[in-house]
């Protein structure tokens, strides 16, 4: 039965991280913290996260280094994926 559950607990994240990873969003750096390999981002609605309305949070990245090409005010398109410990940017890019 532990196998089982676990099984599909392994299932039900490998879907959630597809459907997250489909779609690219545009945000505002609102903070970077550096130390913490985390990104504050100001957005809209992000259908494939679940957020129906547009919100300010806080992601960690996946590379820290992400964080040296973008500044607070900097327009930003992204990518994120859903894991245990929240969402982390998978992808990140000074937008136009």
């Amino acid at each position: 039965m532990r196998k089982l559950t676990l099984t599909i607990a392994t299932a039900m994240l490998a879907i959630a991280t597809v459907a997250v990873a489909g779609e690219t969003i545009t945000a505002e750096v609102k903070k970077i913290d550096e130390g913490a390999g985390k990104i504050t981002l100001k957005h809209g609605a992000a259908k494939s996260m679940g957020m129906d309305e547009g919100m300010t949070m806080v992601y960690r990245v996946k590379d820290p280094a992400m964080l040296k090409q973008v500044k607070v005010g900097d327009t930003v398109k992204f990518d994120a994926e859903s894991g245990d410990s929240g969402f982390t940017v998978t992808k990140l890019q000074k937008g136009r």
